[in-house]
């Protein structure tokens, strides 16, 4: 079963695309493989990922029409460059695109906002807080107007009508005082009636035109991250290998929330300006070369970011229709806010197994973590916002909501087997699971977790250069998606995401010199 550790690791190299469509926002997988090959060593690659992600409106949402794919096609690449300086030292640099997200909804759904149709609060609710108000600004005197003017049909009324009936209230109780002295108590307490109904009206005409106080449009979410790890490994022995190193990490993105399902986000728009930040890395390894044996473990820090996101929210003024005094007080803390919006990369964890099966012939075992139930993203004003409608009995969330946010950590694994098919080709298959981050999941991102299947082919024209190129098939785990104001309500939903799948493309080229 002895193997040329030459052999073997260059039938590793045929393994592109480990993460591709992970659970969350998880991209490259962050693998070490590249600083552990012998040598010095330089490799490049490229992924392209393909997702067919399509459902239908669910749950809290009035209408069950489809949602045509949203998953829009990415790619992203990676390199590697590993010196070993002498026979116990080395130093490596490393780069990938960790994390990431790209969807964009389409077609005629509650995601997409056509402006003329769709209300900033969904027509329902903003016809109960329109009622809402009527009652309110008209007090003792509701009833009266219900009955006499209504015939008692107010709560079937559109606010059209109710408003329709207030004017014309308000013109018969001011016509009937027409003329006569202005200091007599019944015309005054005429004109105090008059001028509730006409108030009352006018509440509903602001309401009314408030609510197409949002952009037209898609949702759409465009997030890149890229990192930069300069590793330094230490070899006290041909079998042992402790490293550990500095990442550089960059992040920018854009969001946009279109469509009934956001209710008063319908219209939201963030701008994440590249930020960076500060990690760390560190890991050990163990091989014994004779029989193809490697085994390392690998963690990575969670990285701390902080950002001057620009966000933008039209259906602010809509704010007064949920509370007439302290709305507009609201909206005007918010819209003047001034501060950073802070977020967290999550931890990981990477264990990476190899062993000669046979002669030429590897099998390997990737598995890993990520601390996801601990991220949480909530940008300045999005943030103030949730905690004014999170206090809505309808919402239910005092302390406010976040825009992305996962119950579950991520485990995910790869197995296979590589296999040497001839000096200059070599090839491999590989199955792969990955646990997801929880269901129901963020409308950004609705699928949970997936089953693939993989296969690789390397061809190296001289013993130090190799081009590899690999395909794997997703089959994609069905979710329930929910918005911010709903994560953890399971029974709360707003889109159902079935029988959906995704295909990898990956290439990279090496050299050993």
């Amino acid at each position: 079963m002895k193997l040329k550790t030459l052999s073997t690791a260059m039938i590793l190299a045929t393994l592109p695309m480990t993460g591709a469509f992970a659970a969350a926002m998880d991209r490259s997988g962050q693998s070490m493989a590249a600083f552990l090959q012998p040598g010095n060593y330089f490799e490049a690659g490229i992924s392209v990922l393909d997702a067919d992600v399509s459902g239908k409106e669910a749950g809290e949402t009035a209408t069950r029409r489809d949602i045509d794919d949203m998953a829009e096609s990415y790619y992203f690449p990676n390199a590697a460059l590993k010196i070993q300086a002498t026979d116990k030292f080395s130093i490596g640099l490393l780069y990938d695109q960790p994390f990431g997200a790209k969807a964009k909804y389409t077609g005629d759904n509650a995601f997409v906002s056509n402006y003329g149709n769709d209300s900033v609060l969904g027509q329902t609710a903003l016809n109960d807080m329109i009622r809402g108000q009527v009652r309110e600004g008209l007090g003792a005197s509701f009833d009266t107007f219900n009955a006499q003017v209504l015939g008692g049909n107010f709560d079937q009324a559109s606010p059209e009508q109710i408003q329709a009936a207030l004017n014309g209230a308000a013109a018969q109780y001011r016509q009937q005082v027409a003329g006569l002295p202005q200091n007599l108590p019944a015309v005054q307490t005429a004109l105090q009636t008059a001028a509730a109904l006409e108030g009352a009206a006018n509440s509903i005409g602001d309401a009314l035109n408030s609510r197409f106080l949002l952009g037209e449009g898609n949702t759409v979410v465009d997030l890149k991250s890229q990192n930069l790890s300069l590793v330094f490994g230490f070899q006290p022995t041909v079998n042992w290998n402790l490293y550990a190193g500095a990442v550089y990490q960059t992040i920018e993105g854009n969001l946009s929330l279109r469509g009934q399902a956001y209710s008063i986000y319908n219209g939201y728009d963030a701008t994440l300006p590249e930020t960076d930040a500060w990690g760390w890395l560190a890991g050990f390894a163990y091989q014994i070369p004779e029989i193809a044996l490697k085994a390392s473990v690998t963690y990575r820090s969670e990285i701390e970011h902080e950002a001057d996101a620009r966000e933008t929210l039209p259906a602010l003024p809509a704010l007064s229709l949920l509370d007439a005094d302290l709305g507009p007080i609201y909206a005007n803390a918010i819209e003047n806010a001034d501060g950073k919006s802070n977020f967290t990369t999550p931890q990981s964890v990477n264990i990476d197994l190899q062993s000669g099966i046979m002669q030429d012939t590897v099998a390997f075992l990737n598995v890993r973590w990520v601390d996801w139930s601990e991220f949480a993203l909530r940008p300045l004003k999005f943030g103030m916002l949730s905690e004014v409608v999170g206090q809505l009995g309808s919402v239910n969330r005092p302390n406010g909501f976040d825009i992305v946010k996962y119950d579950k950590d991520q485990w995910s694994a790869t197995a296979g087997v590589g296999r040497k098919l001839s000096e200059q080709w070599a090839g491999n298959v590989s199955v792969g699971w990955d646990s997801g981050a929880g269901n129901p999941v963020s409308t950004l991102g609705p699928t949970e977790g997936y089953w693939n299947v993989g296969l690789g082919v390397q061809f190296s024209p001289t013993p130090a250069t190799f081009i590899a190129g690999g395909v794997k098939y997703f089959w994609l785990g069905d979710a329930e998606s929910q918005t911010a104001a709903q994560v953890g309500e399971s029974n709360r939903i707003v889109g159902d995401f079935k029988d959906n799948n995704a295909i990898a493309y990956g290439l990279k080229i090496g050299y050993r010199f």
